[in-house]
């Protein structure tokens, strides 16, 4: 980490004092990222300041509901004066709750709902209103085709119509729809640097070397994000190209006809694939079984968001087969408990670089030295 985030709060000038809250289902992450700050903030103050030592940067709050669904924000302290930084997770589907006797499961809807009572709750008595929100809540019906709704861009409207200044969110599906809020600031981060940190970690034997690793692109949609790994890695790229069935609609998508692959030749070489969301998971596993019957050794899928909508067994299967060697995520967004004893499966850690990005924004600090990973990937690959 450069030396400007060495020392995160001493001889800091807030804007306003900080306050981190946190929505249910995002619990886990924003429990990690407050253990950052505080002891940050606690070793940076020491004896040289009169600053009192912190406990929590959390300030309490929940959305209760009545049983006919009803809900409402509560914040449990004053805000005011504040600078409010409010952790969502929409992608938490393990959270239920009561519904006319029936237990009812959360959707991101109800994720984004309650994140609009927390904000009503605030009552604009805050300095400032930053959210943090991963996995962007309508993020993959982000354009139009014929008459459809603009989810994602009129999620981002509301938020600046109810006083968001800021929203910070992690490998958007499409960026551009920021577009739709030019006065609202949007910061979109890539955690490329811990996924390849995870993977040197976890595969120390793996030489990230011309002749023996190379990036593969599973479509043409994520060649931007590949093309960087094989630009700062210095490797070969290869890509995907999916035909598709346009004459027929399958749960709202046209159906995969076929797997083109693009590229130089894979046989003996260590793949990586990276791609944003790892949904059912069927696509990039075929894929993974045509870079296999071309010779590629290893296979390493790296993915900001393993949803695994289908559950995890055909990639237990496939793992069993030999098809790939490791399945690369962050703890961004919910995930089962249990996927974490898969031997299959790596997770990293982004609670720290969340806290770097809090603290630097809280401070009104360039936020570019977060943004650009790729002089601290080539201290790793250098290591």
């Amino acid at each position: 980490m450069p030396t400007f985030f060495k020392t995160v709060f001493e001889n800091a000038s807030p804007v306003a004092p900080l306050g981190l809250i946190v929505l249910k289902g995002a619990e886990k992450l924003g429990k990690l990222i407050d253990s950052y700050l505080v002891t940050w903030y606690n070793n940076d103050v020491g004896d040289k300041s009169k600053r009192p030592r912190r406990n929590t940067f959390i300030i309490e709050a929940q959305c209760p509901r009545f049983s006919t669904g009803d809900g409402k924000g509560i914040i449990e302290e004053s805000v005011r004066g504040y600078d409010i930084y409010i952790l969502v997770d929409v992608g938490n589907y393990s959270l239920k709750y009561d519904f006319y006797g029936q237990m009812n499961a959360m959707s991101p809807d109800d994720h984004y709902a309650d994140l609009k009572r927390i904000i009503s709750a605030a009552g604009g008595k805050a300095e400032r209103l930053t959210v943090i929100m991963p996995i962007l809540y309508g993020g993959r019906q982000h354009r139009r085709n014929n008459r459809e709704s603009l989810d994602c861009a009129q999620m981002l409207q509301e938020l600046s119509s109810m006083g968001v200044r800021d929203l910070i969110t992690f490998d958007a599906h499409d960026p551009r729809v920021q577009n739709a809020v030019p006065l609202m600031g949007f910061d979109n981060f890539f955690p490329t640097y811990q996924m390849l940190k995870a993977l040197v970690a976890n595969f120390p034997d793996v030489k990230i070397e011309t002749d023996s690793f190379m990036i593969v692109s599973p479509d043409e949609g994520a060649m931007n994000r590949n093309i960087f790994y094989a630009s700062v890695l210095g490797v070969d790229l290869g890509m995907f190209y999916k035909r598709r069935d346009y004459a027929n609609v399958i749960d709202g998508r046209n159906p995969i006809v076929a797997h083109e692959f693009i590229g130089q030749n894979v046989k003996g070489k260590d793949i990586l694939v990276a791609d944003d969301i790892i949904a059912t998971g069927e696509s990039i596993l075929h894929l993974c079984g045509v870079l296999k019957k071309r010779g590629a050794r290893n296979i390493f899928i790296i993915a900001t968001y393993a949803l695994f909508t289908k559950g995890t067994e055909v990639f237990d299967k496939a793992y069993l087969k030999k098809q790939f060697s490791a399945v690369i995520s962050t703890n961004l967004s919910y995930t089962k408990d249990d996927l974490n004893g898969k031997k299959w499966f790596v997770a990293a850690d982004l609670s720290k670089y969340i806290a770097y990005i809090i603290s630097s924004c809280n401070q009104n600090k360039s936020v570019s030295p977060l943004l650009n990973s790729a002089d601290r990937i080539h201290e790793l690959i250098g290591r």
